[in-house]
Formats: structure tokens, C-alpha cells, sequence
């Protein structure tokens, strides 16, 4: 309904749209009108009104419109196919919906707002609208699906690559999918692979990245331990930033496509802030202490724990002790 009435607005944009016309169009009260264009307004959307006259919207907040990316994008492929919306579940949700109807590679959905965005390990994501880039991307990779989790580390090499050239030279790369400056939680990555034993039938890459975010906007579990672009002193629009991000996506997701893994996990070595760290992994059914030493050909974690044993850790959380 809220998109209902912010079309119709847009449609009159610079004229009046009455109340009554948009109550009459959507089969409500001028009252629930009120209120829709009372969350427009919270929601950045500068939009006056006057008795009479109706309402007219003047300014739109920094959205990730079709519009807006379509003349800025530089991708052969990501992003050709773009799904954007206000609000939704998890872009997560919406691009599997899509990759199952047979939705192309490349296809970007993106959304302002995730009311229930996901991190690894069925943990929540914070996505509150306009502050971030909340986006998923529909792989479908020729290659084996015991290749697919190195799509993580892919996507997390293309991103800090990408916030260097926004001129974040601090962010690093926790294994296996978090991006860090100065320890907080600049990004989170989420790949789901659907496919049989013999092929990938398709990778759903979740990203987000906490862009506009302010200290105070953060809930109070999450203050000292997350961060974004403007806490860190970058102050870019969300359109800019998303151009950066999906073009160095598609470059590195191309790359391994081409010419294999190898160069990529040697470019996340170089990036990591893992690799040569004190840490403490909790791997399921145990837990590790030791330096983290490497990381294998398939992205698996190398641990040295204190009696000189080597342990490979394909799946676990790591805290970051101390670096040597």
C-alpha cells in the first residue's frame, strides 16, 4: 500500500495529489493515507501538504533506484536484470525465489530495508532503511559444487578491494566472511548454493555492507562491535558505493571463472586479518586456540595450535586474540 501511494506521487511529482483521489485509487481511509504518508516522511521522502490541495513529494531520499543505478552502472552482466524494493523479508528470500523461476546471472536484487535479513549461522542481520547496501546476486557458475563456498572469499576479496579504492585502506578480511576496520564489522557475506552432487545449479550471494549508519543509530548490542563508511570517515553516497562494489564483484567473479581460484585466495591472503593472528575458533563439536597460519586451496583455515599441530577448520567463528 505504502508503494501504492508513493507512486502516485511520483507520477504527480511536482503537482498536488489529493488525499481523497489516492483514498478513492487504493480502497482505503484518508486516514490510512495519512499515516503512509506520515512513514514516507520518516523515511527521508520530503513530501508537504496542504488543505485543499493534497500532497505533493519534492525530494526523494539517496535510493538505490533502478533509475539512479542504470546511469552510473559500468557491468556487462551484474546488474543487468536489477530488482529493487522498498522493503522486504531478506533480498536473500526474494533472489532464490527468482533464481528457482529461472531468473538469469547477474541478477541483482536490492532492497532499503530488510526487516528480516540473515547473517551466517541463522544469526540477524541489522538493515534499517537508507542506511546500507542490502543486496544479493544470482551466480550461476560453471564449476563443481565443492568450488562454491570459495564464492565467499571471492565477494570478500572483491569488497575490500573495493573500499580501498573508496580510500578505506584499514579494512581487512576475517575469515571466513567478515569485513573489518579496526575490528568492527563492516560487512557480512551469506552464499547459499543450490544444486545436485554433479552441478551447481545456482549460488545466491547475500551482502551487506553498513554505509550511512551513525554510532547512536546503532542497537545497543551492536555498538561496539559494528561499524560503516561514515563511522570510518567515508562519507560516499550509497549509489556511488554500490557502483564501486558491483563492478568489483563482477571483475573478481569473472576472474575465477577464467582462470581459476588461485590468484584470488592469493590476493585474500594479502587482504586477511586472520592469517598470522593469535585466535580462538569455535568449530562445531570443539573448540581451537592457536595461530592461524594459512588457508588451503579449497579456503579451509590452517590453525597451529600450542602442541604444533596443524588443524583444518572448515567451518567455525574466529575471534582475533591478538596479532603477531
Amino acid at each position: 500500500m505504502r508503494d501504492e501511494v508513493l507512486e502516485f506521487l511520483r507520477q504527480n511529482q511536482g503537482g498536488f495529489v489529493s488525499g481523497q483521489d489516492m483514498s478513492d485509487a487504493c480502497h482505503v481511509s484518508r486516514t490510512a493515507i495519512w499515516k503512509h504518508i506520515k512513514a514516507l516522511r520518516q523515511k527521508g521522502y520530503k513530501i508537504e501538504s496542504y488543505t485543499k490541495r493534497g500532497y505533493r513529494l519534492l525530494e526523494e531520499p539517496d535510493l538505490l533506484s533502478p533509475l539512479a543505478m542504470k546511469q552510473i552502472l559500468d557491468t556487462d552482466v551484474f546488474g543487468k536484470r536489477y530488482v529493487y524494493m522498498d522493503t522486504t523479508e531478506s533480498t536473500n528470500l526474494e533472489a532464490r525465489r527468482l533464481a528457482q523461476q529461472g531468473a538469469e546471472e547477474g541478477t541483482v536484487v536490492v532492497t532499503e530495508e530488510q526487516v528480516a535479513g540473515r547473517g551466517r549461522l541463522s544469526r540477524g542481520w541489522y538493515s534499517p532503511f537508507g542506511k546500507g547496501l542490502w543486496f544479493s546476486i544470482i551466480l550461476r557458475p560453471d564449476f563443481a559444487p565443492a568450488d562454491a563456498p570459495k564464492c565467499t572469499l571471492m565477494a570478500a576479496v572483491a569488497l575490500t578491494k573495493a573500499f580501498h579504492k573508496m580510500g578505506l585502506v584499514d579494512a581487512g578480511i576475517k575469515w571466513p566472511n567478515d569485513i573489518l576496520v579496526n575490528g568492527r564489522k563492516l560487512v557480512g557475506i551469506l552464499t547459499e548454493m543450490s544444486g545436485s552432487m554433479e552441478e551447481v545449479s545456482h549460488i545466491i550471494m547475500g551482502i551487506g555492507v553498513n554505509v550511512k549508519t551513525k554510532q547512536e543509530e546503532l542497537p545497543e548490542e551492536l555498538k561496539h562491535i559494528a561499524t560503516s563508511l561514515l563511522m570510518e570517515g567515508v562519507d560516499i553516497e550509497r549509489t556511488e558505493a554500490f557502483k564501486i562494489i558491483l563492478e568489483s564483484l563482477e571483475h573478481q567473479y569473472y576472474e575465477i571463472l577464467d582462470n581459476g581460484f588461485e590468484d584470488t585466495l592469493n590476493e585474500w591472503r594479502q587482504l586477511s586479518v586472520t592469517l598470522g593472528a593469535d585466535i580462538e575458533v569455535r568449530a562445531p563439536g570443539n573448540t581451537y586456540e592457536g595461530v592461524a597460519t594459512d588457508i588451503d586451496e579449497d579456503g579451509n583455515l590452517l590453525v597451529r595450535t600450542p602442541d604444533g599441530a596443524i588443524k583444518r577448520i572448515v567451518a567455525g567463528d574466529v575471534s582475533i586474540r591478538s596479532r603477531q
